[in-house]
Parts: C-alpha cells; structure tokens; sequence
C-alpha cells in the first residue's frame, strides 16, 4: 500500500496549484492525508458514501470520489467545494493516487522479483514468466554492484544510492541483507569495465565511508545472481586481501579470488609444508615490514632499503635471516611467489577462524 506521506505529499502539490482544499480518508474514515482539518465529515456520511453506486457526489460544501485499488475501494477523496473547478480538480487527482498506487506496487513487485533473483530462488520458467508481467526485458546487458553500508545508517545510504541513479531508469536499488545495499544496473552495448569502475567510484566519492564490489557483465536476466554472487565474493575478498581498496571489481581479484575458494584443511597443509612452524604471525614487526616493502619493490633490493631508511648491506642481512628461518630465498622470483602466496593463506586462514568465532 502507498504511504500516507506519498499522498500528503501529492495533495500538497496540488493544493499549491489549484488552491483547492483535499482530504484522503481510507475505508475506515482514518485520515491519510488532508490540506484542512475535515472535521465536518462523519463515518456515517462516509459510510453512506461508500456504500452507493455512484463514483462522486457533492455534499455539505463537498465534493466526495472513490479511489480504487485494483478494483477494491481503498480510499475516499473530498474537495472542499461544490463547483465545477473542485470537482474536475478531484477527478485528476483520483487519477494521480491511483496511478502511484500502482507505480509503488510494480515498484514493490519488482522489488520482490530482483531480490528472489539474485538469490536463486527462482525457476527458470517463473524468471521468464514474472519478468514479461513486470515489463523487464530478459536480454539487456546488466551488472550488480554492492555498496557495503553503516548499519545505523543504512537507509539514508539506500536514499543516497537511489539519487545517483536516473529515477526513469531501469536500474534496480535494493538489499538482501542488512550490511549491502544492492544494484542491479542496466547496461548499453558501450559500456564496458572502465565505465563500471566509473560508476563505482562515483558511489564511493558520494558516500564517503563505503566499500563498493562488482561483479561481471551478464546478457541475460536469469544471469544477473552469476554477477551478484561475484560481487558479494569481490567484497570478501577485498576485505582479507585487499582492504585498502575502497572499489573491488571481481574480474581483477587475480590470487585472492583462488585462494578464497580453498578449503581451510588444505590451506593448513600448505603452510605446514611450505613455512613448517615459522607461520607469518611468529614474525616479527620489522620482518613484517621488510617483507612488505621488498614485494612493493618488485624484489628490488636497493629501492628496499633506501625506503626503509637501512644501508643495503643490513636489508641483505635480513633477507638472508629470513631465508635461514624458512628456507626460502625471497630474492628469488619463484621463492617470492610462493612466500607472498603463503601470506595471503595466512591472512584468509586468520578470516576464517574469525567468521568460526
């Protein structure tokens, strides 16, 4: 059912203009929404009203419309006044409730549709059938982007998203959980990955504090949980290995994409037979950091040292400790890849007892 403020909000607009009073009262003879204080207006005269066949009268200085709901009487309209004016002024305003009335149930239906969507819940026949009913069209290019919100305030965030779309557009705004707020964009044939990381950015700038993910170009609406499924993926995986990132596209998540579909046995395997006991949380600081810096570097061992402020010598001397204690030189690309693949393990195994916790 549509607000009562969407109605408040619509009669006030067309008080402005016409400078004519209006009141909704539902069925009940509750007030929705009023420009005046109705209080001449009984339930019995309402009653009387909605219980006859005709679709408007006039009575006590009023003009008196039904508004329907699919064929259901849901509201009573008065316009304060007898004339002409007042009673065309009420005709079109009918007109306009129940034309939001159903915009905000195809909103809500759609609503519906996009979220059992992206989870899976539906048959490939119920896809095809709901979409032809809801006016979507099944073969458009689309992604889904998830834009992680503050829980306290996630629905000033969802109104924050909703304005960076076009309001006649296609694209769809809602959520499936209480931390991600999702859309689902309609894409042209011109778009491509540059323009999605465009559009990512543009949230991100916008809301400040958020993380953005998505996920890849899908042609096909039964597709669209394929793209959500990556983005939601893309949102985990930035947060173990990449939590500087404030935009995750899933199409670059290269080693963390692998190595979050580990299972947690054979990651502890690995690091057993790669590091043994020497895991990466038995380092100290400064290893931490050398290490750090020397994969920044690209192995280079002179740019190394002169970052962290120590004679060449001295990064040589760690690298050769670190080497003793592991029995991996890391100035040797093959060691290197393995070592920074073992952190990475590290770093989703510690994620994983964190999510037991």
């Amino acid at each position: 059912m549509i607000s009562n403020q969407i109605i408040q909000t619509t009669i006030d607009d067309l008080r402005g203009i016409t400078r004519i009073d209006l009141c909704v009262l539902d069925i009940s003879g509750s007030l929705a929404a009023s420009t005046f204080e109705p209080s001449e207006i009984s339930k019995e005269i309402l009653d009387v009203f909605a219980a006859s066949p005709a679709e408007s009268q006039s009575f006590q200085g009023y003009h008196f419309f039904k508004i329907y709901d699919e064929g259901q009487l849901s509201y009573v309209l008065l316009t304060k006044g007898t004339g002409d004016d007042a009673y065309m002024i009420g005709k079109v305003t009918v007109k306009q409730i129940e034309g939001l009335i159903v915009a905000y149930k195809q909103r809500f239906d759609r609503n519906n549709f996009i979220q059992n969507l992206l989870l899976d819940n539906l048959l490939l026949v119920d896809i095809s059938n709901q979409a032809k009913k809801l006016h979507i069209n099944q073969d458009t290019l689309r992604v889904v982007y998830l834009v992680e919100t503050n829980t306290d305030e996630d629905i000033i965030t969802m109104e924050s998203v909703r304005s960076a779309f076009a309001p006649d557009s296609q694209d769809v705004i809602t959520a499936v959980d209480e931390k991600n707020i999702v859309v689902v964009k309609e894409l042209s044939d011109q778009d491509g990955y540059e323009e999605l990381e465009k559009t990512a950015r543009l949230l991100v700038d916008m809301l400040s504090t958020v993380r953005v993910s998505y996920g890849t170009i899908v042609s096909q609406l039964k597709d669209v949980s394929k793209s959500y499924k990556e983005a939601r993926m893309a949102m985990d995986v930035g947060e173990i290995f990449y939590p500087e990132k404030t935009v995750v596209a899933y199409h670059t998540l290269g080693l963390g994409r692998l190595i979050y579909q580990l299972p947690l046995s054979l990651c502890r395997m690995f690091m057993v037979e790669v590091l043994g006991e020497n895991l990466p949380n038995t380092f100290d600081e400064e290893t931490l950091t050398t290490i750090e810096k020397f994969f920044e570097n690209n192995l280079n061992v002179s740019e190394t040292a002169r970052q962290l402020f120590v004679h060449r010598n001295t990064l040589v001397y760690r690298l050769e400790k670190l080497e003793k204690t592991t029995g991996l030189d890391i100035r040797i690309f093959e060691n290197a890849l393995v070592f920074q693949i073992a952190l990475m393990v590290a770093k989703y195994m510690e994620y994983l007892e964190t999510q037991e916790l």
